[in-house]
């Protein structure tokens, strides 16, 4: 949510205040309370389907890269910030709702919301596309929009995509919810990430 570049002196020194953290876990007993699993000593998190492997010594893709800032604060704080038990809380929620929300409302609407708006009015099989190449699945529930998504970003973190395409009068509309109990699992900030990144993944998969 920074327009500093990736390289940045910044981004590395956060990136190590992550990393003497995460030193000081039970990485074992955080991936038990997760439901994720643990391999030679690394944290093995699904990120919207893509593994990412997370211990003391760094964060890594598969092939051995260190993913984008954005992603490695998120697993990191994942991580961090799990909860010692099974928060309460299975209501669906918009982001703005939340209690700490307030100052990331504008970036969040921006970066996902209106992102999927002006990415896919008048594309609605378009979005229903992507949503299911993304790892979408059909919501089926009491919501009276045009196309209703369910996704899995990070276990324990699901996420609800609600649209409505542009009719007549009324523009399109856009709403990303998240479970209630996602704020015991994930800060403001790194729930905005995924709701960028769900955004960037949707438009990536566009066909048309």
């Amino acid at each position: 949510m920074t327009d500093l570049p990736e390289n940045s002196p910044v981004f590395e020194k956060i990136y190590m205040d992550y990393l003497e953290q995460l030193s000081g876990i039970d990485l074992k007993s955080v991936a038990d309370r997760l439901g994720i699993d643990i391999r030679d000593g690394e944290a093995i998190i699904p990120l919207f389907g893509t593994p990412y492997r997370v211990s003391e010594r760094g964060v890594f893709d598969m092939s051995g890269l260190r993913p984008s800032h954005s992603v490695c604060v998120l697993l990191f704080k994942y991580l961090l910030l799990c909860p010692p038990e099974e928060p309460y809380g299975s209501e669906w929620t918009a982001f703005r709702d939340f209690k700490d929300a307030a100052p990331f409302v504008e970036g969040f609407s921006n970066t996902s919301e209106h992102e999927i708006e002006k990415n896919f009015t008048g594309k609605l099989i378009y979005l229903e596309q992507a949503c299911i190449i993304s790892g979408g699945k059909a919501f089926d529930a009491d919501f009276s929009y045009d196309l209703s998504m369910w996704f899995n970003p990070l276990p324990k973190v699901p996420v609800i995509m609600l649209f409505n395409d542009e009719y007549e009068v009324f523009r399109s509309k856009c709403v990303l919810l998240f479970e209630k109990c996602a704020e015991k699992y994930l800060d403001m900030e790194c729930l905005a990430i995924i709701g960028m990144r769900l955004a960037g993944q949707l438009i990536k998969y566009r066909k048309e």
